[in-house]
């Protein structure tokens, strides 16, 4: 159904009694709330519901369900395939829902769905505290948590959805309930990886973690040298304690006073070393790297919340995405790594990752619909450009990384990392098991598959 079909009497039928904004075509504010990260996406829903309770989440996928509108539901809206909008349909719009709070005590916080990990991180950082975020802090927290959680200090803290103790979610039939350990239990497994296909999380209680502040690397390097530190880097890994995160980066620096002139807006490589805490402990752990002799960069300590800022990638630029899970990361495949970045647009934001895992990630592998943790590497190339005219060739590097990569791949692989690339991948990124036993939870909140615009899971 199109908004064309949406006469001014059952507009006044959802608006009446919702607490937040009703957005239609034309409407003020429209076209900014249909804006996503990735400017590929230009989708026109007949209905934007910006909710600020779990009532008007209830109330708006009850209105869509009656008149067979497509359901969309946003956060951040950073998903790279634009899941967060539907074309002619209504988008459950949570970004009203923010509010975080603080136990300190407890050591806990609880954080709406329509939050961003910057909500997250600056509410904690008061009381020198912290949950494991995400590598931007515009990444909205709740796609982030559902579908696992990686990011910069995995190493020490474990995925998102190792700290998750419970969750609230208004399911396809308008109800709202409670996922945890002692509730629902077979929901609360499926929201530890299966994405947002039982229903729209309206909030989020999370463990916190003491972390005062924590002492940061960003040593650089012209490209040629590449290689050799990813080798010297590799090996380096092998062997870091838990406290160290971080990644081999292929990027164009932007102007900063540790960047060589040179090398500003140049297709350059970087090491992001990163380690939780501070002292003489992290001075000693990231000391080896220290003496590679790079050209530029910085060593410092600062806040978690302010690093998780420095990283954002810019909005309004063109976005293909794609990963690959290693199980081994020989010298032929460093070798590939590093010929592939030639492929990279320069200058442009786009960034060619490597990222260790190992450490909680590794060692949580347990029963959770996340195998892609227990591989050691992850190779995660993010193109983002201006000009349509290089579509094709951005894309191509994408995907030419990715197939450099296959040999040594295990096939899993973080749904986050990736865009439409088919069921089979689903399948792949969850595990054939988990899958069929998620298929039997999406047949239990969500039997007519209402909630599809996302890494798709199919009711048994």
């Amino acid at each position: 159904m199109t908004s064309a079909h949406l006469d001014a009497a059952a507009v006044h039928d959802l608006d009446a009694g919702f607490a937040g904004d009703v957005l239609l075509p034309g409407t003020p504010g429209y076209d900014d709330a249909r804006t996503l990260f990735n400017a590929m996406i230009d989708r026109r829903p007949a209905v934007i519901a910006q909710c600020a309770d779990t009532g008007d989440v209830a109330r708006a996928i009850g209105f869509a369900r009656d008149r067979g509108l497509e359901i969309a539901v946003r956060g951040g809206g950073h998903g790279v395939a634009g899941t967060a909008l539907s074309e002619g349909g209504l988008v459950v719009d949570l970004r009203r829902m923010n509010r975080t709070r603080v136990d300190a005590d407890a050591r806990t916080v609880r954080v709406g769905g329509g939050a961003t990990m910057s909500d997250l991180d600056r509410a904690t950082q008061p009381y020198d505290l912290m949950t494991m975020g995400g590598r931007v802090s515009t990444t909205g927290v709740g796609g982030f948590t559902l579908s696992g959680g990686s990011g910069w200090l995995e190493r020490k803290y474990g995925l998102a959805c190792d700290n998750l103790l419970e969750a609230e979610v208004v399911t396809a039939s308008g109800e709202l309930v409670r996922a945890a350990e002692d509730e629902n239990p077979d929901l609360f497994w499926a929201l530890h990886g299966g994405g947002g296909n039982f229903g729209v999380a309206t909030s989020f209680t999370f463990r916190l973690f003491p972390l005062p502040a924590l002492t940061l690397a960003l040593l650089l390097w012209p490209p040629e040298a590449g290689e050799e530190i990813t080798a010297a880097y590799r090996d380096f890994m092998e062997t870091a304690p838990d406290e160290i995160g971080g990644a081999a980066i292929f990027l164009c620096p932007p102007p900063e006073e540790f960047v060589p002139e040179p090398m500003v807006g140049a297709l350059s490589f970087a090491l992001l070393i990163l380690y939780a805490g501070t002292g003489p402990e992290a001075d000693a752990a990231i000391e080896p790297m220290l003496r590679l002799g790079n050209a530029g960069g910085v060593v410092t300590r600062m806040p978690y919340a302010d690093m998780q800022c420095m990283f954002d990638d810019p909005p309004g630029f063109r976005n293909y995405w794609t990963a690959e899970y290693l199980a081994s990361f020989p010298d032929e495949a460093v070798e590939r790594f590093a010929a592939r970045s030639a492929g990279m647009i320069a200058p442009s934001p786009s960034l060619q990752t490597l990222f260790p895992q190992g450490g909680a990630v590794a060692r949580r592998a347990t029963d959770q619909p996340t195998p892609w943790r227990g591989e050691p590497w992850a190779v995660h190339p993010l193109a983002l450009w201006d000009d349509p005219a290089d579509d094709e060739r951005a894309v191509a590097w994408v995907r030419g990384l990715r197939h450099d990569m296959r040999p040594w791949a295990s096939g899993a692989v973080y749904l986050n990392f990736i865009g439409d690339e088919g069921r089979d991948r689903v399948r792949a990124g969850l595990g054939a098991e988990n899958y069929e036993r998620l298929a039997g939870v999406k047949a239990r909140y969500d039997p007519e598959n209402v909630f599809h615009l996302n890494h798709n899971i199919r009711p048994r």
